[in-house]
């Protein structure tokens, strides 16, 4: 019965999906924030030692793991190609990042700017990082998903841009993680503490740049391509 879905009412789907999706995450995040009295996370002892190290901790990362899995579960279910299937992944988790800093605002009213600091992810390490550079990130999956999911069959990305994208995504990743990192040798409670004061801007424009490359070169194809309904 779903292939006879159009592909941009699939499009559809997967967007509501993850709006819905965003709301369930912001009131889940609102409610572990509220309960270790870190509403706003940047602040002295900003993933208490205590909260998580016990259950809370290892629910909360469990919980992050299986919004991954919900995530790739829905593009697997609405795309029919494996290109297909990763694009309407990658515009799911980007309109659910997107959405759920916009939720969270309206829950908590926090984050004030795009310029505020969030523990973005726990896994592996804390990923520490202003809310535009995710949401920037979230942009460009939105933009490259929609291209692969809406496009021919035969439209195809280019073997150097997927392998710089890649290089982007270890980039972007090393920007978001580096404080944690170098924290790490003093042992889980110093990563835990960790509060960063700069972030690498230039770096991560470039490791944004290169991310989008697979996007870009699917738009620049455009006039060459057909579109599916």
């Amino acid at each position: 019965m779903t292939k006879h879905i159009s592909e941009r009412t699939r499009w559809t789907i997967v967007i509501a999906f993850a709006i819905a999706m965003a709301w369930v995450e912001a009131a889940s995040v609102f409610y572990i924030r509220a309960l270790v009295d870190r509403i706003e996370p940047y602040q002295a002892s900003p993933l208490p030692e205590g909260a998580m190290t016990g259950t809370l901790g290892h629910v909360e990362l469990w919980r992050e793991a299986a919004t991954l899995l919900m995530i790739a579960t829905l593009g697997i279910l609405a795309g029919r190609t494996w290109r297909r299937r990763i694009g309407y992944a990658a515009l799911a988790f980007g309109a659910w990042d997107i959405f759920y800093y916009v939720f969270l605002r309206l829950i908590s009213g926090w984050p004030r700017t795009l310029l505020d600091w969030d523990i973005l992810f726990l896994l592996p390490l804390p990923w520490w990082g202003p809310v535009l550079a995710p949401v920037s990130i979230a942009l460009v999956m939105i933009v490259w998903g929609t291209l692969a999911t809406q496009s021919s069959d035969g439209a195809t990305d280019p073997r150097w841009a997927w392998a710089l994208g890649w290089v982007g995504i270890v980039l972007a990743l090393a920007v978001f993680t580096i404080d944690a990192w170098r924290a790490l040798p003093n042992g889980r409670e110093a990563v835990l503490q960790v509060l960063p004061t700069t972030f690498n801007w230039s770096l991560f424009w470039l490791a944004l740049m290169l991310i989008g490359l697979p996007a870009l070169h699917r738009v620049a194809s455009l006039p060459t391509k057909k579109w599916v309904r």
